[in-house]
């Protein structure tokens, strides 16, 4: 495999990485008034993820840094031509970001509740807007030769980029329900647990949607393969939240969003960016990557500094294992 395709395909592992993590922390606060009932279950489902949220966020800086030193090209088509709705995808980020760290700066309910509105609208946009940025990715823009947009910025609005869109958003809010069942105790997770087995079907449908167009379209006889194993995840994962088993259901998820990245990426390949105005604009890999001497020095530095940070973020993740609950959250001392 040469450096540019090895490439390819780690920042479709970034990707997964991204959507897999970051997927709960939209879950959760897109769902924070809906199991969050008042102050002290808000404060739980808070929690869960406090430690986690931006170090989940790292993964999708890191896929855009690894794409514009890679892939130049592609960084380039992609951001300028998706420049508004990644504009969204930044403000909500910033906004759910800000309001993680102030609504617990005042004691007062509309002062909270002005947040959680920012942390749940913040959530639902961002996730919205990573679904389409990736839809438009995989299923194209219109492009001309030069690898310019042609049109407007939402020119490549379209109903399967749309419902590529929903499908990352029910994906993460799925996620974010059977996370919430691992992660809380009590009422909190019984609540989570029955929402999730209630919603999974109709939150993986725009998912499922888009795999079947992607493939139907763009892939080949082995993306069956990875997209089989997400369908038969997704029935699994069901199966064992049913069951009670919640940490068995997380790591279904987790197979559902590795199946769908690599039937995306799969099927993107050997392009990175294709265009719906004329197949032959389409930017590949070899268009678009950056030079060999820059590929090797980008492989030692990753060789060196993602065992580092995977051992940072899991030695995070098993500090703070343990179930949270009501009985977990102390008086509010706020000024």
């Amino acid at each position: 495999m040469d450096l540019a395709t090895l490439w390819f395909v780690l920042i479709a592992v970034l990707w997964l990485g991204y959507l897999f993590l970051e997927g709960f922390d939209f879950g959760v606060g897109m769902l924070l008034r809906v199991l969050g009932r008042d102050e002290r279950t808000r404060r739980v489902l808070v929690n869960t993820i406090g430690p986690v949220w931006d170090g989940n966020e790292v993964w999708l800086i890191v896929a855009a840094g690894a794409t514009f030193a890679a892939f130049p090209g592609w960084y380039a088509g992609l951001f300028s031509a998706a420049y508004l709705p990644l504009l969204l995808v930044l403000l909500a980020l910033i906004g759910r970001g800000v309001a993680f760290e102030y609504r617990g700066k005042i004691d007062s309910a509309r002062w909270r509740a002005l947040w959680d509105t920012v942390i749940t609208g913040g959530s639902a946009v961002a996730a919205l807007g990573v679904g389409l940025l990736l839809s438009w990715n995989v299923l194209g823009l219109p492009l001309d030769a030069r690898g310019d947009r042609v049109g407007s910025a939402f020119a490549a609005l379209r109903w399967e980029t749309l419902v590529g869109a929903l499908g990352v958003a029910g994906f993460a809010l799925l996620h974010g329900a059977v996370f919430l069942a691992l992660k809380t105790e009590g009422e909190v997770r019984e609540r989570a647990r029955r929402l999730a087995l209630r919603v999974a079907p109709v939150a993986l449908a725009p998912l499922a949607a888009t795999l079947a167009v992607v493939q139907v379209r763009e892939g080949s006889g082995w993306t069956l393969v990875p997209l089989g194993l997400a369908a038969l995840a997704a029935v699994l994962g069901w199966l064992r939240l049913a069951a009670g088993r919640e940490g068995q259901a997380f790591a279904a998820l987790g197979v559902v969003i590795a199946g769908t990245v690599a039937t995306w990426f799969g099927a993107l390949y050997p392009n990175v960016l294709p265009s719906t105005v004329d197949p032959a604009f389409s930017l590949t890999i070899a268009d678009t990557a950056s030079s060999p001497y820059t590929l090797t020095v980008m492989t030692w530095v990753a060789a060196f500094g993602t065992p580092a940070v995977l051992v940072y973020q899991g030695w995070t993740y098993w500090v703070f294992r343990r179930r949270i609950g009501t009985r977990h959250i102390p008086e509010v001392h706020a000024p």
